[in-house]
């Protein structure tokens, strides 16, 4: 009778779950594979098995090879600025400073503000003629284009940082304050230092955080194109020219080998990047979930 109850409710669970499976099926897994296979044939329409030269050639062109070195060192510099900063900043946020609400609206307004918005400040910001070179011609510098120079990452690193720190912070915050009171407490009995406790207790307990974080910032640096599209449009200056660029740009000539290649290309790294930090992860914080 028991076994007979058993089997019903997971009749009943597997018809609730069978609709979602279809559907992640459905938009996620065939289209998955259907990318797989146009970036093993010659095109659409003649279905002709070419293997790896798909791969050889994307990977040869001169268009991805830069937008993969530019999204590489975006990402490099970008994604330890967003964990390291918003770790930071959270610190701070536990501490009594002047001015806390006024510190904490600043970082988490970019969450309520359309990106347009977002975008049209950092128009007038630095544009040739705008706000940030007049403040270095007051202080004797010259001006910069820098959305057409090899200064432009740098508007693109702020924007990205300035929009991300505050959701970034907000989960640190509620890490740290879920560390044990108790650790820290015997701690400071033992004479640990301010640094030793943080080291020590709560980097420890913070592991899984600063991985999700990380893991996070890395996708959103792999979707800034939304940003520099609004600034620089299609083709921005070359120091600006990211991988997601050479996709749409791609998707626009209705090159599907070359779009699929590269799109299995780029999951491939993110995946491997993210399998290198969660292995890093697990090393650091296994005593702590034992």
């Amino acid at each position: 009778m028991i076994s007979k109850k058993i089997a019903a409710k997971k009749r009943i669970s597997w018809m609730f779950l069978v609709p979602s499976l279809l559907g992640v099926l459905l938009f996620f897994v065939l289209p998955f594979f259907v990318v797989i296979y146009y970036s093993l044939v010659n095109n659409p329409i003649q279905h002709e098995f070419v293997g790896f030269s798909n791969y050889v050639k994307v990977w040869n062109n001169g268009a991805y090879r830069l937008a993969s070195n530019n999204t590489f060192m975006f990402s490099i510099v970008s994604v330890p600025l967003a964990v390291v900063l918003s770790l930071f900043l959270a610190v701070v946020m536990e501490s009594r400073i002047f001015f806390k609400s006024h510190f904490r609206t600043f970082f988490l307004t970019p969450m309520m503000v359309p990106i347009a918005s977002i975008v049209l400040i950092w128009q007038v910001l630095f544009h040739y003629n705008g706000l940030v070179n007049d403040i270095m011609m007051q202080f004797g510098g010259g001006k910069i284009d820098w959305l057409k120079s090899d200064q432009a990452q740098i508007v693109i690193v702020v924007l990205f940082l300035w929009k991300n720190l505050g959701y970034n912070m907000i989960l640190f915050m509620a890490a740290l304050s879920s560390v044990p009171k108790d650790l820290i407490e015997v701690a400071r009995l033992e004479n640990a230092s301010d640094l030793q406790i943080f080291w020590m207790i709560k980097m420890r307990y913070l592991s899984s955080t600063i991985l999700f974080v990380a893991i996070m910032s890395l996708i959103n640096s792999f979707k800034v194109f939304r940003e520099i599209y609004l600034l620089t449009g299609d083709y921005p200056y070359d120091s600006l020219y990211m991988l997601q660029h050479f996709m749409n740009n791609t998707f626009a000539s209705l090159d599907y080998q070359k779009l699929s290649s590269a799109a299995i290309i780029m999951a491939i790294v993110i995946a491997a990047l993210v399998a290198v930090m969660m292995m890093v992860e697990n090393n650091y914080g296994k005593d702590i979930e034992g």
